[in-house]
């Protein structure tokens, strides 16, 4: 797990750069040898990681008591949790933006990272047994929110670029994850779920839960 500012409005997370200027000069350089292929492998390599590291900004809803997705993808896991709420996985595919979020607005009061195997993000065992990074965040009323960043088959580097003690707003960003992973959320008590098995969400915009009580 590497840690990193996530103060960021570039369209490409700074983790990309490095990875697509390194391709980049790779396609050049088979263009200046004249190996004409190469040169379209290396350059169409560096757009699909330009693709795949793109931070776009997202506008969370206004709603008073709602719980946004902390990352694109599909939701695979409805389940009880033992912290008394609901659990909410989500499996990023290599083509979903791989920033996640805030799920609302609090402040953070742990960040765990846990070693583990790289079993595919899909796989039923993968929040269990997989490396991942658990960041608490307390809501200002003290409800207390977890989102879990896994690392899945393919992804072999959790990014996080919050720190202990730091203040979030709903929908901001928390780190991400390179190439493919899942990305679960624990809600408290006193939260219902607002969507189902295998629909699609955007993080920080779409609603996954919504207080019973407000």
């Amino acid at each position: 797990m590497t840690q990193s500012n996530s103060n960021r409005r570039f369209p490409v997370a700074k983790e990309g750069w490095g990875y697509a200027i390194g391709l980049l000069a790779l396609g050049f350089f088979a263009v200046w040898m004249k190996g004409n292929e190469w040169a379209v492998f290396f350059f169409v390599l560096a757009f699909c990681v330009i693709a795949f590291f793109r931070d776009p900004d997202r506008t969370p809803p206004d709603d008073p008591g709602t719980v946004v997705s902390p990352a694109d993808g599909r939701v695979i896991a409805i389940e009880n949790s033992d912290r008394g709420g609901k659990m909410v996985g989500i499996f990023l595919a290599i083509y979903d933006v791989h920033i996640n979020r805030s799920p609302v607005e609090g402040s953070i009061q742990a960040i765990n990272y846990r070693a583990g195997k790289f079993l595919a993000a899909f796989n039923k065992e993968a929040a269990r047994m997989n490396e991942q990074n658990a960041i608490d965040i307390q809501t200002n009323s003290g409800e207390n929110f977890r989102v879990v960043q896994i690392a899945g088959l393919i992804a072999r580097r959790i990014v996080n670029w919050r720190l202990k003690g730091d203040n979030v707003e709903k929908g901001e960003r928390l780190g991400l994850i390179q190439f493919g992973s899942r990305t679960d959320i624990y809600m408290p008590q006193g939260y219902a779920v607002s969507i189902s098995m295998g629909d699609r969400v955007r993080g920080g915009e779409t609603i996954i839960g919504r207080s019973t009580e407000k």
